[in-house]
């Protein structure tokens, strides 16, 4: 496993509860916003300080009074062949585990759920006639498909969420999602934030303004059990 970074608190990640989030290096997307590429870039992901395994175990040793939770995201995890195994060493150490995914792997979805590895799965999600543009490479649309479906009817509490880009996302885009994923639990939209990345030209677009995103907001969450911005 090759770990990009630890945030050894966090609040809000893991819904519910006390948490840490483990970063794990390498994504098979390059979604033009994003900011983490630190984790994406191979480039970046050379420089990048990693930590090791035992450290990251010895962390959780320290923790096991004081933490409920871990959240694995990346990058993006399911790349990385040994999730599985990561996961369930977690897990035996009687942590809560979610998931922060992309979906482009549902086989590897499947497996996790199998054995009950995952207790949160949280999925990115793009406009699906835009998804190429949106991730920056060819995507495999039946597998993002997929996916959404095996989380929906996996019976682990799971969430949808969107990035909201002007230059990608419009309002009618976002109704458009929405209507694709409901019927379906919770569904977030996160604001665009114009700092370090993976195109850079990106660092220069202005986010959508809250009024925008209430808006937006205000017409999709009737689809879902919870909708809120983030």
């Amino acid at each position: 496993m090759i770990l990009g970074g630890l945030q050894k608190l966090t609040l809000i990640d893991f819904p519910g509860r006390l948490a840490c989030t483990v970063f794990l290096s390498g994504c098979n997307f390059r979604c033009p916003w994003c900011y983490s590429k630190e984790l994406v870039l191979p480039q970046n992901i050379e420089v990048q300080p990693k930590i090791s395994e035992k450290q990251f175990f010895d962390f959780l040793e320290t923790r096991q009074d004081l933490l409920s939770g871990v959240v694995v995201c990346g990058g993006e995890p399911t790349t990385q062949e040994d999730l599985p195994q990561f996961v369930e060493k977690i897990k035996k150490m009687n942590f809560l585990v979610k998931l922060d995914t992309n979906g482009s792997d549902p086989r590897a979805l499947q497996e996790l759920f199998k054995d009950r590895l995952l207790d949160y799965v949280a999925m990115d999600v793009k406009q699906f006639q835009k998804y190429n543009e949106a991730t920056g490479v060819k995507t495999d649309l039946a597998k993002i498909k997929e996916s959404v479906e095996l989380i929906k009817n996996s019976g682990v509490d799971y969430e949808f969420r969107t990035t909201v880009v002007p230059t990608i996302h419009a309002k009618e885009d976002i109704i458009e999602i929405a209507k694709w994923l409901s019927p379906a639990k919770r569904y977030y939209l996160q604001n665009f934030r114009s700092e370090k990345t993976v195109n850079p030209s990106f660092e220069n677009q202005k986010p959508y303004s809250n009024e925008d995103l209430l808006d937006i907001q205000k017409a999709i969450a009737p689809l879902f059990e919870i909708c809120e911005i983030r």
